[in-house]
Formats: structure tokens, C-alpha cells, sequence
């Protein structure tokens, strides 16, 4: 027997008991000890904000999003028991898992991740974030020396902001409502932290001698955003759209200014890779850096508040009204039956 979390209608959240089959030939059978609630997609389903007729787009997820929904994708357990087809995981292995919050469950094998050893299991819950920020870097067309923005200081935003750096930006200008994760960014290395108030664009002008941001990320949920993304980019630069907004219409004017400074706006989405990647990268490689990148980042302090799992309903409650105390938040699990 297990216990899952359920979404059973616009934020209302229950835990219900599930029966565990035998492990498959190609499962391996995972002892919870974190999860991590996604700040972004997971509150839009969360709040009843996701088209009701939308695929679910993992096998491990149930229900659908018109409700009762099984959701989640960031877990870090302990390998119990693994199938008999399964090859270079073993019980006792730290992994981590596209799978909902569950306190003991069954999943693919092609569907975890075997985590390094010694690393703690706070930094793996990261891998889903941080695999989606290598793709968004995948996407944007950077060049050493120029200068990026990135709007929206959450955990996608942050880590983008960090491999921004990485990447050979000269300087990374984050832009965030919310003042203790504009703050953060600065300790992390941002060159400048500004609100996304009406002297956004002027302030960012007089940061690149009039230029604009040669690349902008747009990695804050907020549909107004996006105008304001291309009010800073400079001519001929382009706009990444991190973001997924759900069911919120997202209202542009692509007027004279759009054209004639001949803005690019791109998508990203970390279930793809660029076509124009191939053969050089796959999915395996992206898997390989992310790995590494848990290890090498400085990705401590980035959980502010662990909430048992069996309060689950308060942690979503926690990040849906108080997103300016909160930057990622996880479930813990007991050790007792592990």
C-alpha cells in the first residue's frame, strides 16, 4: 500500500491510498524521501488554469486536468527493488524520478535518474528544473560577451540565470517583483536586479549604452512579461519564451516597432530538443551535463521550506499565497519505512 497526492479540483488537494502491483520487468519500485512542487506549470494545474482537454504528457501522471489529477514530476527516493530487465541500477541507489508525489511507488526505469554519489537529496530534486534550464540555454542564441536578461527569479529563472553566465554572458540582468529573489540574484553573480516597474526598459538601456539586451528570457509565468521583453531587447535580438501560461491570454503589440527593429520571439520546451542540434546533441547527452551541473552549481539554500508529505495541502496553499516567502518548496517523506 502507498499514498499519492491527488489535485480533485481547483486548488483542493487529497491523499489517497493506492495498491502497488509487482515490480515489472522493467520498473524499479522507489522509497520517497523528497518532492519537489513545480512554483510553475504544477500551480497552473494547481489553481485549475490548464486547458481541461490537454494529453498528459508522462506516463507516470493519472487522471487528467479537468480533474481528479496525479501530478508532479521532481522526485528523489531510494531504489527498493528493481526488475529483472533492469540494467545499472540497484536497490540502494539515490535517484531521481518523473513521478508524482508518492510516498513508495513503481516507475520506469527509462524514467529515473541515477544521482552521484554524495550528493544530497535537497540538490537532486533540482534535475527537472535545472534539465529544463539547459534546454532554455540550448534555445537562446548567445554570444560570448553580450548581455542577457531574464525576467522571473523563480527556480527555472534563477538556474538560467546562473548557466547565462556560464554560457559567456559579459553581464546577466535579472528582473523579478518580488525583492529577497532579487536579492539572491545578486549573490548568485546577476549584474543588476530591477523591478518590473515603468522605467524598466530605460534603466536597461542605460545599462547597455542604449543598446537593449542582446537576448531576453522570459521565464516569469507573468503574461505581461512578454510586452515588456521586447520593450528591452535591443534590434534584431530575440525573446526566449520560457514560460508556459496556461490558460491566461498573454496580449502583445506588434506594432511598427516589432517589425522594423525585426525582434525574434522563440519557444522553448524541455520535452524537445532543436532539431538543428542534432547529431551533436540527444537526450542522453542533456542528461549527462545535467547531472554534472547538480554537483558544480551552487544550488544550496535554494529550498526555503520542507513541509511533511502528509501536509501536502498546505505547502500548495504556501506556494499559491505567499509566493514572496517561498522559493522552492519540498515534501518530505518519513524515513521509518525505508
Amino acid at each position: 500500500m502507498s499514498r499519492a497526492v491527488w489535485l480533485t479540483g481547483p486548488r483542493r488537494v487529497e491523499l489517497r491510498d493506492e495498491l502497488l502491483p509487482e515490480v515489472g520487468h522493467d520498473q524499479l519500485r522507489v522509497r520517497a524521501r523528497l518532492s519537489a512542487i513545480s512554483h510553475g506549470t504544477e500551480m497552473l494545474v494547481y489553481r485549475g488554469q490548464v486547458p481541461a482537454d490537454l494529453p498528459l504528457d508522462l506516463p507516470t501522471l493519472r487522471g487528467s486536468f479537468a480533474f481528479p489529477i496525479k501530478y508532479g514530476y521532481a522526485g528523489v527516493g531510494e531504489v527498493e527493488e528493481v526488475g529483472a530487465a533492469v540494467l545499472g541500477l540497484h536497490p540502494g541507489d539515490l535517484v531521481f524520478t518523473l513521478h508524482p508525489h508518492q510516498d513508495c511507488y513503481l516507475v520506469p526505469a527509462s524514467l529515473a535518474v541515477r544521482l552521484p554519489p554524495g550528493l544530497p537529496a535537497e540538490a537532486g530534486v533540482f534535475y527537472a528544473n535545472l534539465e529544463t534550464a539547459v534546454n532554455v540555454l540550448l534555445d537562446t542564441p548567445l554570444r560570448f560577451g553580450e548581455t542577457a536578461v531574464v525576467f522571473g527569479q523563480g527556480v527555472v529563472g534563477h538556474l538560467v540565470a546562473l548557466l547565462l553566465k556560464h554560457g559567456g554572458a559579459r553581464r546577466v540582468i535579472v528582473v523579478d517583483p518580488i525583492r529577497v529573489r532579487r536579492a539572491r540574484a545578486l549573490q548568485a553573480g546577476a549584474a543588476a536586479a530591477l523591478s518590473p516597474d515603468e522605467r524598466l526598459a530605460g534603466r536597461i538601456h542605460a545599462w547597455t549604452d542604449g543598446r537593449g539586451a542582446d537576448v531576453v528570457v522570459e521565464a516569469s509565468g507573468a503574461p505581461a512579461a512578454l510586452q515588456q521583453a521586447l520593450s528591452v531587447v535591443a534590434t534584431q535580438g530575440t525573446v526566449v519564451v520560457a514560460s508556459w501560461y496556461g490558460t491566461k491570454p498573454v496580449p502583445l503589440t506588434l506594432g511598427a516597432d516589432f517589425h522594423r527593429r525585426r525582434l525574434r520571439i522563440v519557444s522553448t520546451q524541455v520535452g524537445t530538443l532543436d532539431p538543428a542540434l542534432a547529431p551533436r546533441w540527444d537526450l542522453a547527452r542533456r542528461r549527462e551535463l545535467v547531472t554534472t551541473l547538480l554537483a558544480e552549481l551552487p544550488l544550496a539554500g535554494l529550498v526555503t521550506h520542507r513541509v511533511p508529505f502528509e501536509r501536502a495541502a498546505d505547502a500548495y496553499r504556501l506556494v499559491d499565497e505567499h509566493p514572496d516567502e517561498v522559493l522552492q518548496v519540498v515534501l518530505t517523506y518519513d524515513a521509518a519505512g525505508r
